[in-house]
């Protein structure tokens, strides 16, 4: 209304020169002062055309019209004879706007906002608009609570009727939650009912959290989070009469008041089930959470609701509804409920896209989807598809969207957008010793070779006393049924002594063949064929006298063996690289042949589950048991299979391989070469938590405190509990750009005289 009563004005003072000449009937019209605009723009607007005739009243009408445009700053009617003049001023165009000093505030949704009201580049400059920005901005930054912001734009005019916009934001600092004042409520503290809240006053840990900066949306969601308090603990009257927010005069303090009143406590008579169930009322009775002759909790409703939705989403009725109608008697204080449930039609997928996937292939995402095209929608399908897709551990992040197809009531589509992360390393290292010549090492793999979702790696290793190279192959689909298929080959001479294991040189070739096949949606059963070649050289006085021992008693040094593995691995983990729910389990068997030289066997479990604890929190309990043992023509595990414990991805705080039996050489030193055993048990419980600093919803690090116990025995009977070894700490795991790193600060907690510890460890490689 006020920009029409100023247009009207406008008209008014502009088109004075319009009543000085005599009404006449136009034969042209002549528009003059244009340069941006089309002529065409003008003759769509002006209510006049050849033929008509303009008195006063058409006059004013016609320069109302042009002024109601937005393009013009002047707009004069004239005459020559029977042409009628159009004299107009455009507005200037925006050539630049340029925004400073904005940090809550993303750009791009700076520009976007002033877009939707006019302000854009190319776009013409109206400064009753650019007002409106001002007054918006700073609405928006008073509801994030700064209210010292300041705001000014600055118009710049250049040539050709353009101008400048530079928009100065002085954020200024968010006023702080000085006090929280709850009125009203008597059964609960205001400790209790605030403990959810996200808004709080200055702590400790504001500095990090910010939960004491005031924001309108955060006080919005904790009125509904002690709404929701009081309901599902049955306060169905309760409801918050009034809030007062109170700003210092400084504008840096914020006082919170909150007016509530409690009622109260309902009990629950009966819960009912009613509309069209779809499947029969037993089949949906177990998703009832809240029973008859309980309190009253909303929170076990809206339970119900989801429980039942769900179940009917998984046999195509995506878009089900269930609505709990209370039924109140306040007079007995009691509430009856019915779940009116409607179903909808039973939905159909149309079609599967994927979006944001540039390097990884369609097929290699869509094996991965248990939902199908043309089939029936299914909700737990979905659910599961997401989870293989995470655990893939090519993207960040995987969100499915199911838009309904317009026109119709029964189609959907389901869009999966990913965000790829780098799912390869690369690892260089160069050096030279005196002792050790040249040193060389790199390793190569990527786990999504070119797209494909196979997995292929080399490693090559050169030095004067350490030479190692490795290939590996693995196709996770060679069928369409997920049958796994690979392969590997390699050759090494390694001084075991620079893996802090006894000094002994052994000298190896070998490859595997294996395959993995799928049992179920989350078992395998995994096979290996394995043929290898061992050569051991000891150096008498620096060898261990018991590894010298056993070579001499078998009067060779060269081994071969015959070997197959076989395995059968549960995976529940919800995301490959930062699960916080689920488990895994693998047990597995290694044997040695007949006909091998040496005649053996290893024995693998592992174990790790996932429970969540909170939002943020969860707890991860895992254990690695392995034990081996001769047969047949050995007595014992031949000692170049032994197990080792200790280092960054063992029992953190000891030095890699360090822990268990050892032997001492020379008597001149304490220094005990490390031995392993036969059999190795370790148990881990860690606390992850969220990454500070790090963004919400973001996988590719993780926090997390630690206690590891276990140890290396040189058989099971010598297993005592008296010997296991303990440590505690923090470990924090980053997917970073570069590659996978981890870093350990460990403590031992439970150590004997003569093992080797170490506080800070890491490991870290380089992705491309």
């Amino acid at each position: 209304m006020k920009r029409t009563a100023a247009l009207i004005l406008l008209a008014a003072l502009f088109g004075q020169n319009a009543y000085a000449f005599d009404p006449f009937l136009v034969r042209d019209i002549r528009i003059d002062g244009l340069t941006r605009i089309a002529p065409g723009t003008v003759f769509a607007n002006l209510p006049i055309e050849r033929g008509d005739r303009v008195d006063r009243d058409r006059s004013a009408q016609a320069i109302r019209a042009l002024f109601k445009t937005g393009f013009f700053n002047d707009v004069e009617l004239d005459r020559e004879g029977d042409i009628l003049v159009v004299k107009v001023t455009e507005r200037p165009a925006i050539s630049k706007i340029t925004l400073t000093g904005n940090k809550d505030i993303k750009e791009e949704d700076l520009l976007k906002g002033l877009k939707e009201v006019g302000l854009a580049e190319g776009e013409t400059y109206d400064r009753l608009a650019l007002d409106r920005v001002t007054q918006e901005l700073t609405r928006q930054y008073n509801n994030r609570g700064k209210y010292n912001v300041s705001i000014k734009p600055k118009i710049t005019e250049l040539d050709r009727n353009r101008v400048e916009i530079t928009i100065t934001i002085a954020e200024g600092k968010a006023s702080k939650i000085r006090h929280i004042t709850i009125v009203g409520n008597g059964k609960f503290d205001d400790s209790e009912i605030r403990e959810d809240f996200e808004s709080n006053t200055s702590n400790w840990l504001s500095w990090y959290s910010s939960d004491d900066q005031y924001s309108r949306e955060k006080l919005s969601g904790d009125l509904e989070r002690i709404t929701s308090f009081y309901q599902d603990r049955g306060y169905v009257d309760f409801s918050v009469e009034s809030t007062q927010v109170t700003i210092s005069p400084d504008k840096r303090e914020i006082f919170l008041t909150l007016n509530v009143r409690e009622g109260d406590i309902y009990k629950l008579t009966e819960v009912k089930l009613t509309g069209d169930l779809v499947l029969d009322e037993a089949t949906l009775k177990p998703m009832v959470r809240a029973k008859a002759g309980e309190t009253y909790s909303r929170k076990k409703l809206e339970q119900t609701s989801e429980g039942i939705s769900k179940m009917l989403s998984n046999i195509g009725y995506a878009f089900a509804e269930v609505t709990p109608v209370p039924q109140i008697d306040r007079e007995n204080k009691t509430v009856g409920v019915t779940m009116l449930v409607n179903p909808g039609k039973r939905v159909y997928v149309r079609r599967i896209t994927f979006i944001g996937n540039a390097s990884t292939q369609d097929e290699v995402l869509r094996r991965e989807m248990r939902q199908l095209e043309g089939a029936w929608f299914s909700q737990a399908a979905l659910d599961r598809s997401k989870i293989r897709l995470q655990r893939l551990g090519f993207f960040k992040r995987v969100e499915i969207e199911t838009p309904r197809i317009p026109g119709s009531e029964d189609l959907v589509d389901v869009n999966v957008k990913v965000e790829e992360q780098s799912a390869g390393a690369f690892q260089f290292g160069f050096g030279y010793s005196a002792l050790e010549g040249l040193l060389t090492s790199v390793s190569v793999t990527e786990r999504n070779f070119l797209g494909t979702g196979n997995s292929i790696g080399a490693t090559v290793q050169n030095n004067s006393v350490y030479k190692r190279f490795d290939f590996n192959y693995l196709n996770p689909y060679l069928t369409d049924d997920g049958i796994s298929s690979g392969f590997n080959v390699y050759y090494r001479e390694l001084d075991q002594g620079q893996n802090n294991v006894a000094n002994y040189t052994s000298d190896s070739a070998g490859g595997a063949l294996s395959s993995s096949f799928p049992l179920t949606e989350t078992t395998t059963l995994s096979t290996t064929v394995a043929i290898d070649k061992t050569k051991i050289d000891t150096f008498p006085g620096i060898t261990p006298p018991s590894i010298v021992e056993y070579i001499n008693s078998l009067g060779r040094k060269t081994f071969h063996s015959w070997r197959m593995q076989a395995g059968w691995a549960a995976d529940t983990r919800n995301k490959y690289f930062a699960p916080t729910r689920g488990g895994f389990t693998r047990i597995a068997a290694d044997i040695s042949l007949p006909g091998s030289t040496q005649e053996y066997y290893k024995i693998y479990a592992q174990a790790a589950r996932y429970f969540p604890i909170t939002e943020g929190l969860t707890f991860l309990v895992s254990s690695d048991v392995g034990y081996g043992d001769g047969y047949g023509n050995s007595e014992i595990l031949p000692f170049y299979e032994n197990f080792y414990a200790g280092g960054v991805n063992s029992i953190r705080g000891f030095k890699d391989n360090t822990l268990g039996p050892c032997e001492i050489v020379n008597s001149n030193t304490d220094y005990c070469q490390p031995l392993g055993g036969s059999f190795r048990t370790v148990l881990t419980g860690e606390i992850l938590f969220p990454t500070p600093f790090a963004k919400r919803g973001d996988d590719s690090t993780q926090f997390s405190a630690f206690l590891d116990v276990g140890n290396v025995f040189e058989d099971f009977d010598a297993f005592k509990v008296g010997d296991l070894r303990a440590s505690a700490g923090l470990s924090f795991k980053w997917q970073a750009p570069v590659g996978p790193i981890k870093v350990n600060i460990a403590r031992a907690l439970r150590k004997k005289d003569g093992d080797r510890t170490e506080t800070l460890q890491f490991a870290f490689g380089n992705a491309f």
